[in-house]
């Protein structure tokens, strides 16, 4: 194998795992719950034509250096949204809308954080 290719895989370990992970989320979900996973993606289709959600999450991954923060701070985001929702605090948000939410922002992230590790290559 290749190198730079080696080098790539090596560096973008956690963008695979990130995608690889929403793709789990969908197969599992499409077994267990259906109709939630439905809503979900449905919503996430949705959230794609808001621009600024999507340049939030490519700023993300393009421009900070520790991938490994923005998989963390994304994720700690949703769990302290998620108990606040619970708890009653945000009367309109619902626990489908987050995590289309964060299925966006980590998505685009991840591939944007992985062009970035790509382009440091020359072919």
């Amino acid at each position: 194998m290749n190198e730079q290719l080696k080098t790539i895989l090596n560096k973008a370990k956690l963008n695979f795992v990130v995608l690889a992970g929403i793709v789990v989320l969908a197969l599992v979900g499409k077994i267990t719950n259906p109709e939630f996973t439905n809503s979900v993606f449905q919503t996430a289709d949705q959230l794609v034509s808001d621009l600024i959600l999507l340049f939030v999450a490519i700023t993300l991954g393009a421009f900070i250096p520790n991938f490994k923060l923005v998989v963390l701070g994304a994720i700690a985001s949703f769990i302290a949204a998620a108990v606040a929702i619970q708890t009653g605090a945000f009367a309109y948000l619902t626990i489908d809308y987050l995590c289309a939410v964060l299925i966006v922002v980590l998505g685009f992230a991840s591939i944007a954080n992985l062009y970035r590790h790509y382009r440091e290559f020359q072919l």
